[in-house]
């Protein structure tokens, strides 16, 4: 009767050979005999999914399924994953994410022959740090990339990398199981008679096995062992040797939070300044292969670079900045000489080159001199039809961080992109539209573009894509009409990475804030946002600043939802942030001279300090506005209690006209405005032979309505209009919001509005204010004019507003 065995690998438990910590009696390392001809009962113990017990009182919890495979499995491994420099680097400080449950321990009394156990307790003796958990179990179900692309692609670029950079496209001839057995079996038969010739070359053979398989090396005791001997004679190693077994573990995928990897970091650090500074750069190139962060080796291989700088050409350069942007980190010390090497050596950069260069100063937060990042970029649109997508991407990226607006790059841009959307991936188009928003450069050329690629690939996005996407359209006031697919798309990726927000708040915050700037509330996130639980979460993050968010989101929500029944902010809450901002926009916006001018000159205007309220109408929105309030007849109401010498005066009982307009028109006043001559004739008596206009400023018109100077300038400036009543109720007031607005406010080169300034205005009109901009172009014109200048300006501004 024939057999069928079903065989299903799942996670192993194997025990294998340790010792407790602090161990101070040696014992002789117990290894099972096997036999030693019989190859197929090696795989059979080997790929047997039950534990098998040793004795010796000391085992080994190790689940290789924990490990992906798909980490390192081809050339774009890294940029999947290690390549997202918006987000902390936490291998540094934790176990990798990958360890989350392979949390192993190893407790032994045993002891290898050698009496040099100091290391092997440091290696295999240590636990690991916890791991957080998992947000979800949707994470762990890897999503595959939607578009692979290349980091390493400038490997490629010279023969000269090849001595100091791994090319992961170019692995050995793989070798099968069946010949990996062999080797395992020599090192047992070996054990303590190895040498640091052998134990290199064993862990190089090792190496070369094929990629689906190296997961059982891993897991088999020999392995465990052979480590444990490799630490053993780690100081024997030549430095070639060790940057061998190094590279091994590369291809070996060895976790990154491996403890043995802080001996072999700790080793490397020792012989750092017995090291060449190419076989420096060669083993911080294969840390990073391994995904390790290294920050002390790395300080290391910066102090060698100071005393080699000569030694830096092309290849050596952008290694160097290639790996001073993976470790997010650049000496300040080395700013100056790396940016003196750079331009020396720009026009001899390849494209993949130009924006590896750009990546490694933008992950590391590396400023250069505006003219550096100028020519860098000029030479970067010189090769722009040659680059790849992620080089043109990195490019831009480093212009968001500088705040550099090339005109000629970007609008390259607004031919390239439209052409690269459909193949790019959804990061790279995140970073597109996040530099656009940053330099606020709106191109609807581009910003279609992207929108119309972005629904296909929702399935790859995460909370982080997707939050910044909206919060660059938004900005940017993209509407969506303009794309009736996009934000529902984008939308819908929210509600589907909902778990990710227990670890990332930010991002929830950041997507309801891109949309609430076109006007869109989704209730149901909107809901969670603002639910206490969320709250209480997002105000634990010690790193970000969220209390403003949530203050503009429940802002927003109370005058655009007014049926909402959700969760909502406390009042406590809301008055703590309201306080916060005010104070700090008192010791910088209302500090600003043009602020200041625009209040005083105001109240001059409308006879007092009672009549002009600098404050912030609208918390949630995070400015200032100078507030006035008119009746009727356009006559000003205090806003503010007179002071106390004239608090005895009520404005609503004085004609306007018998205010002290702060200005007294004369002759003199006259000629100083129309610049002619002051006559010495009465003013009753002098009429204007014709009309006269101001003068144009710089920006162009000085007043959106032209004042004309006649004989009845006083009235026009004492007096309202008579043309008629502002749109109000006849027994209502009206209330003025004054906007001292800057060029920050707007698309560059633009007159609309950015998203929160936008939102602002019109929650002002909701609220029930007219609004009355002082715009940059206009108004920092006038503070070198005369001050009867800026009050005519000021006149004019605010009753043209009420008819």
């Amino acid at each position: 009767m024939a057999a069928c065995v079903l065989c299903r690998r799942v996670p192993r438990r194997l025990y294998l050979p340790g010792w407790r910590r602090g161990s101070a009696q040696a014992q002789h390392l117990y290894v099972k005999p096997e036999d030693e001809n019989d190859d197929q009962e090696e795989k059979k113990r080997v790929l047997k999914h039950q534990g098998s017990s040793f004795q010796g009182g000391y085992r080994l919890h190790y689940n290789p399924l924990s490990y992906p495979h798909s980490v390192r499995t081809s050339t774009n491994s890294h940029s999947q994953t290690d390549n997202d420099e918006d987000e902390q680097c936490l291998s540094a400080h934790a176990p990798s994410f990958w360890q989350q449950s392979n949390h192993y321990s190893v407790s032994c009394s045993r002891r290898l022959s050698s009496s040099k156990n100091t290391l092997l307790d440091l290696a295999f003796s240590k636990v690991p740090e916890p791991e957080t958990p998992s947000v979800s179990s949707y994470q762990r179900k890897s999503v595959a990339p939607d578009v692979k692309v290349d980091s390493r692609a400038f490997c490629k670029c010279r023969p000269e990398y090849a001595s100091t950079t791994l090319d992961l496209t170019q692995r050995p001839r793989p070798i099968e199981w069946v010949e990996v057995l062999p080797i395992l079996h020599k090192a047992t038969l070996l054990k303590g008679r190895m040498k640091p010739s052998d134990v290199s070359q064993f862990l190089v053979e090792l190496s070369k096995l094929h990629q689906d398989k190296v997961s059982l090396v891993r897991s088999d005791q020999r392995f465990i062992m052979l480590l444990r001997y490799s630490v053993e004679h780690l100081r024997l190693f030549s430095h070639r040797q060790l940057l061998d077994v190094l590279q091994s573990f590369v291809l070996l995928e060895m976790p990154s939070a491996h403890t043995v990897l802080e001996v072999y970091e700790a080793e490397l650090c020792r012989r750092a300044d017995e090291m060449s500074l190419h076989q420096l750069l060669s083993a911080a190139d294969l840390w990073r292969c391994i995904g390790r962060q290294v920050p002390q080796f790395l300080q290391h291989l910066y102090d060698s670079v100071h005393l080699h700088l000569e030694q830096l050409g092309v290849p050596e350069l952008v290694q160097l900045l290639y790996i001073i942007g993976e470790g997010r980190h650049c000496p300040k010390d080395l700013i100056r000489p790396l940016e003196q090497l750079l331009m020396r050596h720009l026009q001899q950069l390849h494209p993949e080159e130009v924006g590896t260069v750009c990546l490694g100063l933008f992950k590391s937060q590396t400023s250069l001199s505006e003219s550096a990042v100028t020519r860098i970029v000029n030479k970067a649109l010189s090769l722009v039809t040659e680059m790849s997508d992620f080089a043109v991407v990195n490019v831009l990226k480093y212009l968001r961080f500088s705040y550099l607006y090339h005109k000629s790059w970007l609008e390259v841009m607004a031919q390239e992109i439209p052409q690269r959307a459909h193949r790019m991936g959804v990061k790279g188009l995140m970073h597109v539209v996040l530099t656009c928003s940053a330099l606020h450069y709106r191109n609807d050329t581009i910003l279609t573009a992207v929108a119309e690629r972005i629904p296909s690939l929702v399935p790859h996005c995460r909370s982080k894509d997707s939050s910044k996407l909206l919060w660059a359209y938004g900005t940017l006031r993209f509407l969506p009409i303009q794309s009736p697919s996009f934000y529902p798309s984008l939308t819908e990726a929210l509600r589907q990475r909902k778990a990710e927000f227990q670890r990332y708040p930010e991002h929830l915050l950041t997507g309801l804030l891109g949309l609430s700037f076109v006007s869109q509330f989704p209730q149901d996130l909107v809901a969670l946002a603002l639910s206490p639980d969320f709250v209480s979460l997002a105000l634990k993050n010690t790193q970000l600043e969220l209390k403003k968010d949530l203050f503009t989101l429940d802002g927003a929500v109370a005058l655009e939802l007014p049926r909402y029944t959700g969760p909502r902010l406390s009042c406590e809450f809301r008055e703590e942030v309201a306080e916060m901002l005010w104070t700090f926009a008192q010791s910088d916006v209302c500090q600003k001279p043009e602020v200041i001018e625009a209040e005083s000159a105001l109240i001059d205007l409308l006879g007092g300090e009672q009549f002009v309220c600098k404050r912030m109408i609208l918390p949630h929105t995070r400015s200032i506005d100078l507030e006035i309030h008119l009746d009727s007849s356009g006559q000003p109401i205090a806003v503010n209690q007179p002071p106390p010498e004239q608090s005895s005066i009520s404005p609503s009982h004085q004609g306007w006209e018998n205010l002290n307009t702060g200005v007294t028109i004369t002759d003199e006043l006259l000629a100083q405005l129309i610049n002619t001559q002051s006559s010495a004739a009465p003013s009753s008596t002098a009429q204007p032979k014709s009309l006269h206009r101001l003068p144009p400023d710089e920006g162009g018109r000085l007043f959106d309505s032209v004042l004309d100077l006649t004989s009845d300038l006083i009235e026009t400036l004492t007096k309202p209009s008579k043309q008629g009543p502002a749109r109000q109720d006849s027994k209502g007031s009206v209330k003025v919001a004054i906007q001292v607005s800057s060029r920050n406010h707007y698309c560059s080169q633009s007159k609309q509005l950015l998203g929160l300034h936008a939102m602002k205005r019109r929650h002002l009109k909701m609220a029930g204010f007219r609004v009355v901009e002082l715009s940059h172009q206009e108004w920092c014109p006038m503070l070198r004019k005369s001050r009867a200048e800026k009050l005519a300006y000021l006149h004019c501004k605010i009753y043209d507003s009420l008819y």
